[in-house]
């Protein structure tokens, strides 16, 4: 058996070598072949100088491959074209991993009974969580990579998160690689490129399974604490979202190309985020205002009016 993981990186060489040190320390079994496949997604910092003394010191551990296309699915892309390997891991570059996380989340993969396999991703705070944060609602904690459906193995009902999920490489020339209309793309907030290839997976009938003893650390930094961050990401979700699933068509009213009942909705939330006094209700609405911004800006950018005026103008250009 051998297994490959792909770690993608994009100008982050200040952190990545504590990433990569955390996996070097895995325990595998010794008749499992391992490797560490570095994507550097075209970096302009001193990434490739930093997995290269890694590849110099762990020289059948480590390789280095460059992506010179932006995005983070082309980075995966390509290190699934790259992988020589039986099973695929991936995990993030600003993560650090238990020593028994790769063995325990790739394990089940042995064999087709499991078409892939997910972990436990807990965030690691550097700091409290402010007052205008709500604990208690886990999509206020959506942001910050945690993923924990349980303590138990178990069969996986939902998509798994990038940073730590793992596949038998036959469900990528089954299904088909990462979309490259989603996931980040330098600073473009664009997501759900992980959880779009997991679903794919279960509307196809694969099985998946969650190891919670396959755990990954997650450090929040602290700009991810900040309102600004935030309700970037939110927007960035809400165009992930339509990007992901299409212009939903349960409705008969649209306007701009703009399903009528989000646009009803953003009026509501706005009204909800200018009267709540309570700090967390009122960052909950406006982080709902904002994630429903971005589905209408998709909306509009998608519809096939839209569409058609771009082509046209196109066609004029040329």
């Amino acid at each position: 058996m051998l297994i490959t993981l792909i770690l993608c990186t994009y100008n982050r060489c200040g952190i990545l070598p504590k990433a990569l040190n955390s996996v070097v320390a895995s325990i595998v079994p010794s008749w499992v072949e391992w490797e560490v496949l570095v994507v550097d997604n075209n970096s302009t910092d001193q990434t490739r100088e930093v997995v290269e003394d890694f590849c110099q010191r762990y020289p059948s551990r480590f390789r280095y491959l460059l992506e010179p296309k932006q995005g983070l699915s082309r980075a995966r892309n390509a290190g699934i074209r790259e992988s020589r390997a039986d099973v695929l891991a991936f995990t993030d570059d600003d993560v650090t991993v238990d020593p028994s996380w790769l063995w325990n989340l790739t394990a089940s993969l042995c064999n087709s009974a499991w078409a892939g396999a997910a972990g436990r991703v807990l965030p690691l705070w550097g700091n409290s969580l402010p007052g205008w944060l709500s604990p208690k609602d886990p999509h206020e904690l959506a942001p910050f990579v945690a993923f924990e459906p349980g303590s138990e193995a178990d069969v996986l009902t939902e998509p798994p998160f990038g940073a730590n999920m793992a596949f038998r490489k036959e469900m990528f020339e089954k299904y088909g690689i990462f979309r490259t209309d989603l996931g980040r793309c330098a600073n473009d907030m664009l997501s759900n490129e992980d959880t779009e290839f997991g679903r794919r997976l279960l509307n196809g009938g694969e099985r998946l399974r969650y190891e919670p003893s396959a755990v990954v650390y997650h450090p929040v930094a602290e700009n991810r604490l900040r309102k600004e961050y935030l309700l970037k990401w939110w927007f960035g979700k809400g165009r992930s979202e339509i990007a992901e699933l299409g212009i939903p068509q349960g409705t008969r009213w649209f306007l701009y190309g703009i399903p009528l009942y989000i646009v009803r909705r953003l009026v509501m939330w706005t009204l909800r985020w200018m009267i709540a006094m309570n700090p967390s209700k009122r960052f909950s609405g406006k982080r709902r205002v904002w994630f429903l911004a971005g589905s209408i800006l998709e909306c509009h950018q998608r519809s096939p009016a839209t569409c058609g005026k771009s082509r046209a103008a196109s066609d004029v250009r040329r």
